[in-house]
């Protein structure tokens, strides 16, 4: 069965679902932060239009994170989505109950 490209609302309204597609929504985010912040680390705030400085650079990680964010949810690189599926897979999984062990 071929799964939508994102969980649907109905799919959404459970609340555990929720929490896990917001979960997996943010790791993406992470992982697209991660990838951005070396791009950001070549280019030379003194070159700039505004001069660079100290507050650059205090500024500049929050605001790859919030590009990250922004980029993570409208898409971003696809990532959120098998993450999410994992996420109720292992939630299913746990939830099976453990056959007893027998001892030899």
């Amino acid at each position: 069965m071929i799964q939508p490209a994102t969980p649907d609302a109905a799919e959404l309204s459970n609340p555990d679902n929720a929490k896990a597609w917001k979960a997996a929504q943010d790791f993406e985010a992470m992982a697209l932060g991660q990838f951005l912040a070396p791009m950001f680390d070549t280019v030379k705030p003194e070159d700039g239009l505004f001069g660079g400085g100290s507050a650059e650079g205090q500024w500049r990680p929050m605001m790859t994170q919030e590009l990250a964010k922004s980029i993570a949810k409208s898409g971003g690189l696809g990532l959120a989505v098998p993450v999410y599926r994992q996420m109720l897979q292992m939630q299913e999984q746990a939830k099976e109950p453990k056959p007893k062990e027998t001892l030899p």
